[in-house]
């Protein structure tokens, strides 16, 4: 059996205070991996508003979401559901947002989280895919600051 799932998230950023650095939101789950905030949509939400809902439930934080950034990511795993063990087939969708804070409260799905540069970042999630999007998301990120360090 293939169940469908649709989940919404935020790659979440702030600036470092010092270095001026950016550094994106990572939480690490029980099971062990690194990953980007998400959850599944609640009904009757878009998907700006489940992925900000998560994220305030994840983390206790809040983010403005940019404009012009909305990734798709797709990918299937199993898990076990009332002792039968089923497919997921799963999209998420992804914005990019700034956090309003610094400080995180994790859920307790989480054991952890961290605060990274692009690189640190890219190296610590777990999965491929989450990677590919972190990159999307930071190369959006760069061109828009290089668009608007040259604006007149």
């Amino acid at each position: 059996m293939i169940k469908k799932e649709i989940s919404a998230g935020v790659i979440v950023y702030r600036h470092d205070e010092v270095t001026k650095e950016r550094l994106y939101l990572l939480l690490h789950y029980a099971g062990g991996h690194w990953d980007l905030p998400k959850g599944k949509l609640e009904k009757g939400e878009s998907f700006t508003q489940a992925a900000l809902r998560e994220l305030k439930e994840e983390t206790g934080l809040t983010a403005v979401i940019k404009e012009n950034f909305q990734e798709a990511l797709e990918y299937m795993f199993s898990k076990t559901e009332r002792g039968q063990k089923i497919k997921i087939d799963k999209k998420v969708i992804f914005f990019v947002g700034k956090a309003s804070g610094k400080e995180v409260t994790i859920s307790h799905e989480h054991i952890g989280f961290a605060w990274l540069t692009y690189t640190d970042s890219f190296n610590r999630l777990t999965y491929q895919n989450a990677q590919h999007i972190l990159h999307i998301a930071h190369e959006f990120l760069e061109e828009e600051e290089r668009f608007c360090d040259t604006a007149p």
